[in-house]
């Protein structure tokens, strides 16, 4: 092949990527094997002595309070082997506490326990072991994101390879697909190496005719069988280029997504996919419905700013299904896209690896899409994401079958483990009501024993995850995430593993829009009773701590403590239920950016955009301009790249600010804002940038306030 004969050079890392990758990844020389082994042998002796070390009450709670310092005073070191330290120590204190638990706290051999304490208990044994696993799992996979930088492609262009763009879809709106068309025309890239198809599986003479007057290649199927992953295998059948791109039809790229990705499968003939973020540029339903947008990350950041550069590392990057691009001969290799499953995604992503494929991950924003724009549509998505990743669990586990190393079983392992939280975390959000309710011993220990063991196992796991996953999603708000879908993906997911052939793919609808505001009772249901349980269970519990204080004061007001922190992620869930009112078609996107004003009277402004959006924009001038309502003016865009006047009417005109709705655009004129909106190659890469650290403290305070508006809404209905 002819890359094989490039001489392509690296941009350094924070960490050249080779040296990372030979010092982190497990390629370790045969005369330093000795010593690693005799190194982790005494690492565990000595962990397992902090783990099982009895200790009396005393002794424990200044154990837990010196831990508690250490790591405070660790936590304000910068560095990543501070972290890995945070992490090593956070494990032992976990493992201890789970070593407690297992065999000082579950002594059931009296006979005045029964069966209800007993299956309380065990249930919750089992759903913090779960849990145990999951964190042990995580810190593997986060150890040391790679943080792999792109390789600048070679200088002659005859060399750079054929590349063909697929934009599967089905049913979308044609506005939604007419962006994602345009930009994928418009990516930098050879005219004669590069083809945008479009892989269209609703038949529809409209979206024929779209790709005709934009120079898209039109191609659609006899049949929709094996959705979205048949769509793209029959594509193929049209496609002779070495790499495939693919783009869901609402993934709007940038000019420089293939010169950003392919520099890769020049340096790495083992490289059989690359895989950029999934960005929104709009709010999903928790942003929206809890008004959080940019301000707190949103639920799919932690995987695309943490967990898949965690991945990269041992060589275990999912494919994701967009953003990506793909060797053709790895994916003939394998048959094409895996259709066995409805995660056909990761799936293909397992099946290139088990053939000894290299994949990567590049953490840089190069395609903005639309989020799930309600929270029904958000839970189904994610059930089916659950229901795929059960599937793979079920027909092609990655702990079993050849071709992977074992930090790709575990990281893999970790990924299809974690759609498992549905029964765990409904444990968790009724396990104190065991108590309250009915009295249910399930932890066979005084609540202050209990607590000198569990508070430094929660602290130090919330401290550490709080220092690795800060930028990428804030504290508790996993807990909040896990809430909404918990009840949903308990019976798909064991389903699943049961039959993976039950159920059927569903596609995320896009484009839509709310003209009022509404209560989604159906879907908020189960979060109401779980409220009201947690509810009931608090006041039952104050009326037994205050009518009978006695012997069990001390299990009373830590599981009234515990019930407190379940009502407030219960009523953060309710919150998320009230969909808010939305009537505007097109989302604006905040950037500020050059721009020129014509105005009427042939005067030319120089200006900078506050926002912009497909239907207008909104600017700053230099000097205040009082302009009529529908006056017709013309701006021109980013005009050092390329000047093109547009027609506009003036929406606003207050002092410096200028609001304009477009008129009708030509097609270059239409090119040039979508460059303006979503084709710059910086225009997604500063998104979190204000957006303030995270803090235990303020988070939980969020929370709160965000849990009381929650329940208030219900208990009050009338006043929103």
């Amino acid at each position: 092949m002819a890359e094989q004969n490039l001489s392509v050079r690296s941009v350094a890392p924070s960490g050249n990527w080779d040296a990372t990758a030979e010092s982190y990844a497990g390629h370790i020389g045969s005369g330093n094997r000795v010593l690693l082994f005799a190194l982790m042998v005494l690492a565990v002796g000595l962990g397992y002595a902090v783990v099982a070390a009895p200790l009396p009450l005393g002794a424990q709670v200044l154990f837990g309070i010196v831990c508690l310092v250490i790591a405070i005073l660790l936590n304000r070191i910068e560095g990543r082997l501070v972290s890995i330290g945070l992490m090593a120590f956070s494990t032992l204190l976990s493992a201890r506490y789970i070593y407690w638990r297992l065999t000082e706290s579950l002594d059931y051999s009296d006979p005045r326990y029964n069966w209800v304490d007993i299956g309380f208990a065990y249930g919750l044994i089992a759903a913090e072991l779960y849990a145990f696993t999951v964190l042990l799992l995580g810190y593997l996979q986060t150890l040391w994101p790679l943080q792999r930088p792109p390789v600048p492609m070679p200088r002659d262009l005859a060399i750079w390879p054929t590349v063909d763009v697929m934009i599967p879809t089905l049913n979308e709106p044609l506005a939604v697909v007419r962006p994602t068309i345009i930009a994928a025309m418009d990516m930098d890239w050879p005219r004669d190496r590069m083809r945008v198809m479009v892989l269209d599986d609703g038949a529809r003479p409209e979206m024929q005719a779209l790709c005709e007057e934009l120079g898209a290649l039109y191609i659609r199927r006899p049949n929709n069988q094996h959705a979205k992953a048949g769509n793209v295998n029959h594509g193929l059948e049209y496609s002779s280029a070495e790499y495939v791109a693919i783009f869901d039809c609402d993934h709007v790229p940038t000019r420089s997504f293939l010169q950003i990705s392919m520099g890769w499968f020049l340096k790495d003939s083992q490289l059989s996919m690359l895989q950029t973020p999934h960005h929104f540029f709009s709010p999903d339903p928790f942003e929206r419905n809890l008004g959080t947008f940019r301000s707190i990350p949103n639920e799919g950041e932690l995987f695309y700013g943490l967990l898949q550069d965690g991945n990269d590392l041992w060589n275990a990057t999912f494919f994701c299904g967009s953003c990506a691009v793909l060797r053709r001969s790895a994916l003939d290799q394998i048959g094409g896209i895996a259709v066995e499953t409805v995660t056909e995604d990761a799936h293909t992503s397992l099946r290139l690896q088990r053939k000894g494929w290299n994949t990567a991950y590049i953490n840089l924003p190069q395609a903005a899409g639309r989020a799930t724009e309600s929270l029904a549509a958000h839970i189904r998505q994610r059930v089916r994401w659950a229901r795929g990743m059960s599937q793979i669990f079920r027909i092609d586990n990655p702990l079993l079958g050849p071709g992977l190393s074992i930090a790709q079983r575990l990281c893999y392992l970790n990924s299809m483990l974690y759609f498992f939280f549905g029964l765990p975390r409904i444990v968790f959000l009724t396990a104190p009501l065991a108590f309250l309710l009915f009295d249910a011993q399930i932890i066979i220990a005084s609540a202050l024993v209990f607590a000198a063991y569990a508070l430094p196992h929660l602290i130090h796991s919330q401290m550490t995850h709080s220092r690795l996953q800060g930028p990428f999603r804030y504290s508790f708000w996993a807990e909040v995430y896990e809430t909404i879908l918990c009840v949903y993906i308990v019976l798909p997911t064991f389903l699943a593993l049961i039959s993976p052939k039950l159920g059927k793919f569903n596609v995320t609808a896009k484009g839509g829009n709310r003209d009022r505001s509404f209560f989604d009772r159906k879907i908020a249901l189960p979060y109401i009773i779980l409220l009201l349980l947690n509810l009931g269970g608090f006041g039952l519990g104050l009326w037994r701590l205050f009518t009978n204080f006695g012997d069990d004061a001390d299990s009373l007001v830590l599981n009234l403590v515990w019930t407190s922190y379940n009502v407030v992620i219960l009523g953060v869930c309710t919150a998320v239920a009230w969909e808010q009112r939305e009537i505007r078609r097109a989302v604006r996107v905040s950037a500020e950016l050059p721009a020129r004003v014509r105005l009427p009277d042939g005067t030319e402004i120089s200006a900078r955009t506050l926002d912009l959006s497909e239907g207008g924009t909104m600017l700053r001038l230099p000097r205040a301009v009082s302009l009529p309502l529908g006056s017709r003016i013309q701006v021109a865009l980013i005009p050092e790249f390329d000047l093109v006047w547009m027609d506009a009417d003036v929406t606003r005109s207050s002092n410096e600010i200028l609001a304009m709705k477009f008129n009708a655009l030509s097609l270059p004129q239409e090119r040039q804002l979508i460059y303006a909106i979503f084709g710059r190659a910086d225009a997604w890469l500063h998104w979190a940038e204000r957006r303030p650290p995270d803090k235990v403290g303020t988070s939980f305070g969020n929370l709160f306030r965000l849990g009381l508006t929650g329940a208030k809404k219900i208990f009050s209905p009338s006043r929103n």
